[in-house]
């Protein structure tokens, strides 16, 4: 366990992430922590806590990382009480932590399919009890809940992914419900992505090596992208956001045609997972951590493709400010049209 307790202040805004040491976790951080919040860091490698609090610690921020597994209701328990003891009220929790296999369904072993499902589906659902049972007595906290265009539609190759991510819309759509029911002010949002350039796809399982590098289907993004959507959702909460232009047209497309997607998916929802080329594998961390020893840091093996910016989120993030804009442009015209027919009438 890393904790640093100098320069705690009784103003301090507290944030969570789980797996927050890779991948768009890692990018989360470090956007909360540019955003002035100290940061808990919860994820299994030793290596990938430490590089990861020493960014918060370097831009004048308190950090606490502690080696977590999600999928153990017991130890998520146990970091709330180290983090509310150390830094204090927890008032961000951000739900990250994955892992996943590129596996047929009925190739993918029973030991396999548990551990995705209980990392990925209740990884995130002791994520959300764990906070609120400390957020709801205080009256306060937003949860975000980083879910996947998957989520909406299923692919293939990754079918005990897909369910989990399913299930986690079906569940904070429930949550949600019965916080607003029981009049609480806890928030939960769900944040949507599109394939994203992370160090998933650098360590997770393969059963096709003879097919290439697994990869993100394009067109792929930056986890800057998804985090900068996250942060600003943990602080200004919406029920759903989406990121991307292929979140849009997945969720769409597959509401409006489905058997359009999958004609498409039968195509090239298996080669669209794979790259040529001689790219960094680390070892498979399904079951173990994959930066124990070595910090994988946000980006994976894509970077000369994936894109920096979003419309769509960037959209999404400024959108009460654009229809303001809008809306006063539209008033300024009308009373400017207003006053010329006026004037007319006069000069007539």
């Amino acid at each position: 366990m890393d904790i640093d307790t100098q320069g705690q202040d009784a103003s301090s805004r507290v944030a969570v992430v789980t797996g927050g040491t890779a991948g768009v976790g890692r990018a989360v951080v470090r956007e909360l922590a540019a955003a002035g919040f100290d940061v808990a860091v919860l994820a299994r490698g030793q290596a990938g806590l430490d590089a990861t609090t020493a960014e918060v610690r370097a831009v004048g921020r308190r950090a606490c990382g502690i080696p977590t597994d999600v999928a153990h209701l017991d130890q998520v328990e146990a970091a709330v009480d180290t983090i509310e003891a150390e830094l204090g009220p927890i008032s961000v929790w951000v739900n990250n932590a994955f892992v996943g296999a590129l596996r047929y369904s009925w190739d993918l072993p029973d030991e396999d399919f548990r551990r995705i499902t209980e990392v990925t589906y209740f990884g995130q659902v002791n994520g959300m009890q764990a906070a609120l049972r400390v957020m709801r007595p205080r009256e306060q906290g937003s949860i975000v809940n980083v879910s996947s265009s998957l989520a909406h539609r299923g692919i293939p190759l990754q079918s005990a992914y897909c369910g989990a991510k399913h299930a986690i819309k079906g569940y904070t759509e429930s949550l949600r419900v019965e916080l607003a029911a029981t009049g609480s002010p806890v928030t939960v949002s769900l944040v949507t992505l599109p394939g994203v350039n992370t160090p998933q796809f650098d360590w997770n399982d393969n059963q096709f090596p003879e097919r290439g590098h697994p990869m993100p289907v394009p067109p792929i993004y930056q986890p800057e992208v998804a985090a900068r959507t996250i942060v600003d959702v943990a602080q200004r909460p919406r029920h759903d956001a989406w990121v991307g232009a292929p979140t849009v047209a997945t969720v769409l497309g597959n509401r409006f045609a489905p058997g359009l997607v999958d004609w498409q998916l039968r195509r090239s929802g298996v080669s669209s997972q794979f790259a040529d080329g001689d790219l960094p594998r680390y070892p498979n961390n399904l079951h173990e951590p994959g930066d124990e020893t070595h910090d994988r840091g946000a980006h994976g093996s894509f970077d000369d493709q994936a894109r920096d910016s979003d419309p769509v989120s960037w959209l999404g993030m400024h959108l009460g400010r654009v229809l303001a804009r809008t809306a006063s442009t539209g008033l300024g015209l009308l009373e400017a049209a207003a006053n010329r027919v006026q004037n007319d009438g006069r000069n007539g």
